[in-house]
């Protein structure tokens, strides 16, 4: 019985137009990947500023690794909770601007612990209706009630928030959206903000580390709560999420990801801290990301391709599933590896081309990337 059913419903996916089979990474060489015998450039990766190939990043990595064991061996609620990652923690708060901050193991279990603890049955929560997947399942497995708002439409957000004026809800959105690639209308959130009085979780995670003075992001004024991950342009791995006072005492006694799963190792916390250090002089990456992800938007926009994207992700709208990815697929054969998006990470029929651009792209990536798409998309 199950195995028919997984069976009929894979092929289902594969008629759809739906089927995912990740390509083979043999190695990463800064902007490019090896699959097979090819040498392939990477315009899939979320690496925005090149850390996680920076040699001297990956020195102080290895240091930090030789130094401390090799995992926490426990949760941070019985033999995990070691001085070093408090002291990561505190760092992360007083960079970022907030009064505390705790680190998860990936983004979506943040987003996954944060929501399922704070919120509970009778409560309201008002979410983008593009936000991340983990965002969702954690509304889902809060039990609150939930209603979603059309894309960074703040009169929309509006009609919401007049409506449940007397219910007193949170509101759930992201600061640069992962699969669209626009920036939140953040004064038009914080005016909001100002005159309902809701709480606000903004998940910073693709704007973190390039958005923003320093990289400290953009939702500053208008979050709450904000939500970090390493594994983009702070070129590690893990999480964090950034809190009002009192809330990590919190998420210690009633977030269950939290409480269940093995702490990062110390060794992550002490790079952690080091790579505050190396954001903070990534001012010239910021500007030739900036730059470039521009010059990659108007390339592709006099095209006649269809873009949508503020900064380092663009979205070519496509549509069709199947065509999507075939695209992706003629893409590859031609040396370029490019995510084909589609439902259910976009809505059904709304498939894209995301494109993700790195401080390591120059302005010859981006016309090889224009030219080879011109041909075989026809």
């Amino acid at each position: 019985m199950f195995a028919e059913r997984i069976k009929n419903r894979l092929l289902n996916w594969h008629n759809a137009g739906l089927y995912r089979k990740p390509v083979e990474i043999n190695k990463r060489q800064e902007k490019y990947l090896f699959t097979g015998n090819r040498k392939v450039l990477n315009f899939a990766s979320n690496d925005y500023l090149g850390l996680s190939v920076s040699e001297k990043l990956k020195q102080k990595v290895s240091r930090n690794f030789l130094k401390y064991s090799t995992s926490s061996s426990s949760s941070r609620l019985v033999a995990g909770n070691y001085s070093v990652i408090n002291r990561a923690e505190k760092e992360y708060a007083r960079f970022f601007g907030y009064e505390d901050a705790i680190f998860f193991p990936s983004g979506y279990q943040a987003n996954l612990g944060i929501l399922s603890a704070f919120f509970e049955k009778n409560d309201l929560l008002i979410f983008d209706k593009h936000i991340h997947a983990s965002s969702v399942k954690g509304m889902l497995l809060s039990g609150a009630d939930f209603h979603g708002y059309n894309h960074n439409s703040m009169s929309h957000l509006c009609r919401w928030l007049e409506k449940f004026r007397d219910n007193q809800p949170a509101v759930l959105t992201e600061s640069l959206f992962s699969m669209d690639g626009d920036f939140l209308d953040v004064q038009g959130f914080k005016a909001l903000k100002e005159r309902f009085g809701f709480f606000s979780i903004v998940d910073e995670a693709h704007a973190f580390g390039v958005a923003g003075k320093n990289g400290k992001g953009i939702a500053r004024d208008a979050a709450d709560i904000g939500v970090g991950t390493f594994g983009k342009a702070l070129g590690f791995f893990g999480a964090f999420v950034l809190l009002p006072a009192g809330f990590k005492e919190y998420l210690f006694n009633f977030s269950s990801p939290l409480i269940y799963t093995t702490a990062l190792p110390e060794a992550h916390a002490a790079s952690a801290i080091d790579i505050l250090d190396f954001i903070s002089q990534c001012e010239k990456k910021r500007k030739h990301l900036r730059e470039i992800s521009s010059f990659a938007k108007t390339s592709l926009v006099s095209e006649g391709f269809c873009v949508k994207g503020d900064a380092h992700i663009l979205a070519i709208e496509i549509g069709d599933e199947g065509r999507t990815l075939e695209i992706s697929r003629k893409l590859l054969k031609k040396d370029i590896f490019v995510l084909p998006a589609r439902y259910p990470t976009v809505p059904l029929h709304k498939a894209i081309l995301r494109i993700g651009i790195t401080a390591l792209h120059t302005e010859e990536d981006i016309k090889k990337l224009v030219s080879t798409l011109g041909l075989v998309q026809k």
